[in-house]
């Protein structure tokens, strides 16, 4: 009998060496080591504010593999229903430090257990326990039998009455090319009922300008509510009861890691949203978790517990 959950994701994580020093990356000597990827960024934000969060993936048998197992268990992170196998590696990344901008990433992840999941993985009654599914485009990417593992996963929860989530989290470099990302994660957010994307992104995968019209473009596709950042400004919702407005970035002191930032919004929406908050409550505590994401250094660094994010929140930061 699994243990009810209140959100599931799958995905690849990754056990990450980032540099101490800033510079080049080929010229950085020391490194420390964490946990890395998208969804398990958000399953550590999740589970920080008191959310049951499972997390299915296949790691290698192999010491990344044992880390991440780890360090995800640490966070209180349900790991029944991740598999291991001897045949393909865990993945790992390279991450450059930087005083200023965005920091370098390199990726070893071809071929990696991860990207071996498949439908024979996947767990009816694991999901099922699940009141909610997060899921990223970067798991799509992975490999055809991934996407596939996607597609099902979404389709099966949203048959049983739960609600799916997607963040399309753009990464070119695993896709073939530009115009087989944008019809996948079109597909994808076809499939959905929260679409969650930067400003960006939306432009890349609808040719649009305007928030409201890249909005637009998903309700009537049949998602429920689309969420796009703007970055410092804060986002934009609109749900499709026709609800819609603007809600206000948080002030950061000094940005010292991007990366991260998305997933830690993903966190405050999704984890609003499970709580029966208002929309643009929901969207201002998406707001907060960023905006705590951009001023730690490393992608989990900012997920706050329930009591530092009341604290954040209430200062008007």
């Amino acid at each position: 009998m699994n243990k009810p959950l209140d959100v599931v994701t799958f995905g690849e994580p990754m056990a990450m060496f980032y540099a101490n020093t800033a510079g080049e990356l080929h010229e950085a000597t020391s490194f420390s080591k964490a946990l890395a990827g998208a969804e398990s960024n958000v399953a550590t934000g999740l589970s920080r504010l008191g959310h049951k969060t499972g997390y299915v993936t296949k790691l290698g048998e192999d010491s990344f593999g044992t880390y991440i197992l780890g360090a995800l268990q640490r966070e209180g992170i349900d790991t029944d229903s991740i598999t291991t196998t001897a045949d393909y590696p865990t993945g790992m990344l390279l991450k450059s430090k930087v005083l200023t901008g965005d920091p370098k990433v390199e990726y070893y992840r071809k071929n990696s257990a991860a990207s071996k999941l498949g439908l024979a993985d996947f767990d009816e009654a694991y999901f099922s326990s699940a009141g909610h599914l997060h899921v990223t485009s970067i798991s799509a990417a992975l490999s055809p039998q991934c996407l596939e593992f996607c597609l099902h996963a979404m389709d099966f929860m949203k048959q049983q009455g739960r609600t799916v989530s997607l963040d399309p989290n753009l990464r070119t470099k695993l896709w073939p090319d530009t115009d087989t990302m944008v019809a996948t994660i079109n597909e994808l957010a076809g499939h959905c009922d929260w679409f969650l994307p930067g400003l960006g992104e939306g432009k890349i995968l609808t040719g649009l300008e305007t928030p409201e019209e890249i909005a637009a473009f998903y309700l009537e596709r049949g998602v429920t509510l689309v969420v796009i950042k703007l970055g410092p400004e804060g986002a934009y919702y609109r749900h499709a009861s026709g609800e819609e407005g603007y809600v206000d970035g948080f002030k950061v002191a000094e940005v010292v890691d991007t990366v991260g930032a998305g997933d830690g919004f993903a966190v405050g929406v999704i984890s609003a949203l499970l709580e029966k908050l208002p929309l643009a409550e929901a969207v201002k505590r998406g707001n907060a978790i960023g905006a705590l994401a951009v001023m730690s250094p490393g992608d989990m660094d900012g997920l706050p517990s329930r009591e530092r994010l009341a604290q954040f929140m209430g200062a008007g930061a």
